[in-house]
């Protein structure tokens, strides 16, 4: 298995033992979520957004609109930080010090560039959207003209990135252990739940079979 090679930037500091610079566990974790957050510098001020993106290889894609701030300020810099992260459970300790969360999280550091070849850009719109639901590009309408040209689009060439994982019961102090206190691990997890059509749509439109699949597979 291939790893990024630790370095100052993706280095984990805090909870060492939890990391892992693995490139197929990181994108494991990346494959799983839909959002990322995204830091940057506006006008001296700092700012974080939350934005969907897609993965193909070690690439990352994002899009929005030509003016848009964040993206306009990336490809001015150059450089990005994403962050992922997946809620898997609230740890309750006995004592409030030792609360805690399982989590799986990936930070990635990387160079961007303007996406501007017409095949790449509806690529990566593709990628983009089916990263939300798996081969739901080919059942809407693609992007006419008129969108394409109004969306920008963005490439993120990962060059570093790691990985941090928790995934265990409540560790107390010894003490409290005999403590009549309850101490566990509430499991939290999203779930996809029946698709709600338009009331609008024509007669006989059927929910497609990438739709229902992907509840199926997130039940």
């Amino acid at each position: 298995m291939s790893a990024y090679q630790v370095n100052d930037l993706n280095k984990v500091i805090r909870g060492s033992k939890r990391a892992t610079y693995n490139k197929e566990e990181i994108n494991t974790i990346l494959d799983a979520a839909f959002l990322c957050h995204i830091g940057y510098v506006f006008e001296n001020r700092a700012i974080v957004i939350p934005t969907a993106y897609g993965r193909e290889g070690d690439t990352i894609y994002i899009h929005g609109s030509l003016k848009n701030r964040m993206m306009t300020s990336l490809l001015e810099t150059g450089e990005i930080s994403i962050s992922i992260t997946h809620l898997d459970g609230l740890v309750l300790a006995r004592s409030a010090f030792h609360h805690s969360a399982n989590y799986r999280s990936v930070t990635i550091f990387g160079k961007v560039r303007l996406v501007d070849d017409p095949y790449e850009k509806m690529n990566a719109l593709k990628c983009i959207l089916n990263h939300m639901i798996p081969d739901h590009w080919e059942n809407i309408r693609q992007p006419n003209t008129k969108e394409f040209n109004a969306t920008l689009v963005m490439a993120i060439k990962i060059d570093t990135a790691s990985a941090k994982v928790r995934a265990e019961g409540v560790v107390d102090e010894k003490e409290d252990y005999e403590l009549p206190i309850w101490a566990g691990v509430v499991p939290i997890r999203q779930i996809a739940c029946t698709p709600v059509s338009e009331p609008d749509l024509q007669e006989g439109t059927k929910i497609p079979d990438a739709v229902l699949t992907y509840v199926e597979k997130n039940q």
